[in-house]
């Protein structure tokens, strides 16, 4: 799940615990191995980007985030690779990537049409002849909000040795395909427990392939899990691969 209070250091330092490497991180690395450009928009900590330079990419990576607290921990682990503060929207891009790509179901954090439709544009605009645009959300017919319930108790230990929990509770939803839902953080020895909200839209393949046609980019492929399946109505993920179709 895309975590939204990592703003906080303390926390940002936690993230990797929280979202360890896993069958999405071997997709997308796949992907990245295979470019020579990549920018990765919503980064986080910037694990994907860092593993890839370790590995010896041999060209250019570039990480965005609108979190600074997030860039901290990505420019302290990675220095080499290009890590900037913002969105999609935060430069005038002209096709200077192979990959751009969105993973941690960052896409969802894109809640208006109007928002939408303009970071879907600056994807187009940012990559090359030939790129490609990929990135993946929720199936909202599997409805995994239902499962963000307060009794489901994740622990991890930070590098200081406290233990902190984490729990999610919806708030509201699914209204117009978006839910909203609360993350409480608690650690020993803290003062009081440390609470965000968030908002995250679901939209359908249907709806998906709308929005990709307005901005003028088109799907290619769409797998419903990690290892390249189908999408079907209980798959759980709906993974975009979209080409400029203009």
């Amino acid at each position: 799940m895309v975590d939204h209070s990592f703003a906080d250091l303390s926390l940002a330092a936690l993230y990797e615990s929280l979202n360890p490497w896993g069958e999405g991180d071997d997709f997308y690395l796949g992907l990245v191995k295979a470019a020579e450009s990549v920018l990765d928009v919503g980064c986080g900590t910037g694990q994907l980007l860092r593993r890839a330079h370790k590995d010896g990419h041999p060209g250019r990576l570039m990480g965005v985030d609108p979190a600074a607290a997030m860039l901290v921990q990505a420019r302290r682990n990675a220095p080499a690779v290009e890590w900037v503060l913002g969105d999609l929207r935060t430069r005038l891009w002209d096709g200077e990537f192979e990959l751009v790509m969105m993973t941690g179901h960052a896409f969802q954090v894109i809640l208006s049409d109007e928002e939408l439709r303009l970071c879907l544009r600056a994807a187009r605009s940012a990559m090359a002849d030939g790129g490609r645009f990929v990135f993946e959300t929720r199936n909202p017919s599997v409805r995994a909000w239902e499962t963000w319930t307060p009794d489901r108790v994740r622990e991890v230990t930070g590098a200081d040795g406290t233990a902190v929990r984490v729990w999610h509770e919806v708030q509201g939803g699914p209204v117009g395909g978006r839910v909203t839902f609360t993350e409480t953080y608690e650690g020993d020895g803290w003062a009081r427990p440390r609470v965000s909200r968030a908002t995250l839209r679901f939209l359908d393949p249907e709806a998906l392939s709308g929005f990709l046609g307005e901005a003028g980019l088109k799907v290619v492929e769409q797998y419903g899990d990690w290892e390249r399946g189908p999408v079907t109505p209980a798959s759980p993920e709906i993974i975009t691969v979209a080409e400029r179709s203009l």
